[in-house]
């Protein structure tokens, strides 16, 4: 069976950038945990984009499917309150998911 990533790319306007980082590292440890997860990161635009990479993968999309309806949910709900005190502002002002079955992967050759 082959890995399935997913990447969330989420449109950050300029203003929103700390916010959403600050957000994310807040939440370090929430996935690491989770059956079946692979790997995890948030890919900063350099130039030319305002739109961050939300980069996960998982063992299958039943996994990643297992954790949007448990543990993700819970995260998103659980976020930290707003100045007024209720949920806070979405940092991304647009989310769009790609998702892909990794046909091909390498890594670093060994010694």
């Amino acid at each position: 069976m082959a890995s399935v990533v997913k990447i969330n790319v989420l449109t950050v306007p300029t203003e929103m950038r700390e916010t959403l980082e600050q957000r994310f590292a807040s939440r370090a440890g929430a996935v690491e945990g989770s059956d079946g997860f692979e790997w995890f990161e948030l890919l900063r635009p350099v130039e030319g984009t305002d739109q961050y990479l939300v980069y996960t993968r998982w063992a299958s999309e039943e996994h990643f499917k297992a954790w949007m309806e448990g543990p993700m949910q819970a995260a998103h709900r659980q976020g930290p309150p707003s100045a007024e005190g209720g949920q806070p502002k979405p940092a991304a002002s647009g989310s769009t998911l790609w998702s892909f079955e990794v046909v091909q992967s390498t890594g670093p050759k060994q010694g």
